[in-house]
């Protein structure tokens, strides 16, 4: 197996052959996927870096990989060895793309920069077209995947069958959401619609499928015109059931690899194309007088969940929370007794959520990091980096699960036995954060990057900060990571309505100490109406106790023991039917007020 030296090497190669002098490798798939099949992951081919977000850029000398915070310490260990110099991205020094582009092609004339425009989004390389004409003379141009003629065990594009998302779980019939869509359409100037987004094309259709790895999605394309609608994807993936469905549906079905033909011969007069999601490859194939440029409805009507939904996601909530009080009923004694480890109680816990109805998979990968490796915000044991557990300290188990109901993410840091006065300082911070996001009323329409500060408040009085989001949406029985609406400091102004789904994850990570995060999901609901309007707030759906050992109680405020207890007295009635005598008896014990 090539080394990543003996791939960049390779890749040179061919660069010289096409006369490039860099090439950018995004993190994405055509669809704009933010998790995406082996098949695409050439950005990790290429550098060796595992995690779900950043960039590699390698010039004829040199190669450099940008990625946040969350990464930081993980790619600076995978990448090592390597030629590729981690960039931190978001942090001062740091430069951008562009700006190390322009520093490491200064000594050529007229230097070529390379893309695959089948995995970047029109935007994305517009941008880099315009960013790098401003300093000096360097070109960008689209090219066929280099991957196709370098990677020669490449995975192929997956072929998995796909199955159908009932109407008791969905809420809403395709016919239904098809009609809305078009709605929205005509008061954008409209009449057609390109879905490219996996998770979209599966909500309309009300279809789920296996093509990424905890992500209920298939790779395909929808093609939305005003009087036809078309599925481009492999057929095979299409049983007879499904394929009934979708002729009941009126859904015609075309070659996944059609797609750009389809484009090109499009009858309407105005098909929308989100360039800010859509790859460049696509968007230029419409006809220029038949594009219009404009922001997909979809992601904002599949953001609000409907009535069966919400009830759907409160059954799923039941059910996990069943599995997360077998977990930890069982997780101190087995630490105290010896033999456990990160990677044996990611185990356990996916093996309690296999046992609960429903259950279709995790939801991602789960996160069981022990002491320093809780540190690591997005850590993944594996056999190389797995440790021993031991009864004391701290462990952060980030985790979830796929339903077909619905999709579920909690976080919870559990004291294992005795703990530094740090430790139970920074803990009661993140818990203080949390419960403060929790109780907000707050305006509808609101933006999460108002909302953001509210957690972060009691760090920031003392000094400490994160730089991940504080919470993202979470799909219908479909990806865990659902925009657009986000909770963090950067600015999203996509407005928090009633309906939607967001989690609730403040944290503090202290490099080679350990991490603390809390975190529940939350359904945003109608508060009350005023002279100033309607205001929300949040229903947690999320039932597990939070660990109450390393909280330092002085530290807590009346209105926020009085939360913490209401949340766990409903955390109690709600799971201890569905429990045995011993996990009741010990849920009562983790429930008790403070």
């Amino acid at each position: 197996m090539q080394t990543i030296n003996e791939r960049l090497v390779a890749l040179r190669r061919w660069m010289k052959e096409n006369a490039l002098t860099a090439f950018v490798f995004p993190s994405s798939d055509p669809h704009n996927s933010e998790y995406v099949a082996d098949h695409w992951k050439t950005r990790e081919w290429i550098s060796g870096f595992t995690g779900s977000a950043g960039t590699a850029v390698v010039t004829l000398h040199h190669a450099a990989l940008w990625t946040d915070s969350r990464y930081f310490i993980a790619a600076a260990k995978e990448l090592a060895g390597s030629e590729f110099l981690l960039m931190k991205e978001r942090v001062e020094g740091t430069p951008s793309i562009s700006e190390w582009l322009a520093s490491e092609l200064a000594e050529y004339d007229s230097p070529v920069v390379g893309v695959d425009g089948s995995v970047n989004t029109f935007v994305s390389v517009a941008d880099l077209k315009e960013s790098l004409a401003t300093k000096g003379n360097m070109q960008v141009r689209c090219v066929d995947d280099p991957m196709d003629v370098l990677w020669l065990d490449r995975p192929v594009i997956p072929n998995n069958k796909i199955c159908l998302h009932p109407l008791k779980y969905a809420g809403e019939t395709t016919e239904s959401k098809l009609s809305r869509i078009r709605e929205c359409l005509v008061k954008q100037g409209a009449d057609g619609l390109l879905v490219t987004a996996l998770d979209e094309i599966a909500w309309v259709l009300n279809l789920r499928g296996n093509d990424v790895h905890c992500n209920p999605v298939f790779v395909s394309y929808l093609l939305i015109a005003p009087d036809k609608v078309t599925l481009y994807i492999y057929k095979d993936k299409l049983s007879e059931e499904v394929q009934a469905y979708l002729s009941t549906e009126h859904v015609d079905v075309e070659e996944y690899d059609a797609v750009v033909e389809g484009l090109k011969r499009y009858a309407g007069k105005a098909l929308l194309i989100d360039v800010s999601s859509t790859n460049y490859n696509l968007s230029t194939a419409v006809e220029s007088e038949k594009l219009h440029v404009g922001t997909s409805p979809i992601p904002m009507m599949k953001a609000i969940k409907n009535e069966v939904e919400q009830d759907c996601f409160r059954a799923a909530m039941l059910r996990d929370g069943v599995a997360m009080v077998k977990f930890l009923a069982w997780i101190k004694a087995a630490v105290e007794k010896g033999g456990q480890t990160e990677m044996s109680l990611d185990e356990r816990l996916t093996g309690l959520r296999a046992e609960q109805p429903m259950f279709q998979g995790i939801s991602f990968d789960t996160i069981v990091g022990y002491e320093e490796h809780g540190a690591i915000v997005h850590y993944e044991a594996t056999p190389e980096t797995d440790i021993p557990v031991k009864p004391h300290g701290l462990v952060l188990i980030d985790s979830g699960a796929q339903y077909l109901d619905g999709t579920t993410d909690i976080t919870r840091t559990i004291a294992l036995g005795e703990l530094t006065e740090e430790q139970r300082r920074v803990y009661t911070l993140v818990l203080k954060g949390h419960i403060q996001l929790d109780r907000l009323h707050f305006p509808a329409g609101a933006c999460g990057s108002q909302l953001d500060a509210i957690a972060r408040a009691p760090m920031w009085r003392e000094g400490y900060n994160y730089l991940h989001g504080t919470g993202h949406g979470v799909g219908s029985y479909l990806n865990v990571h659902e925009g657009p609406h986000q909770i963090r400091m950067e600015w999203r102004p996509a407005p928090m309505q009633a309906g939607m789904t967001v989690t609730n994850e403040p944290g503090l990570y202290l490099e080679g100490k350990f991490g603390v995060r809390i975190e529940n999901t939350l359904l945003i609901v109608p508060a009350e109406t005023t002279a100033f309007g309607e205001f929300l707030k949040f229903e947690t759906l999320t039932l597990a106790p939070i660990d109450t050992t390393p909280i330092v109680l002085e530290m807590l405020s009346v209105e926020e023991r009085e939360w913490l207890n209401n949340y766990h007295r409903r955390v109690y009635e709600t799971l201890s039917p569905y429990l045995d005598e011993a996990e009741k008896a010990w849920l009562k014990e983790a429930t008790q007020a403070i």
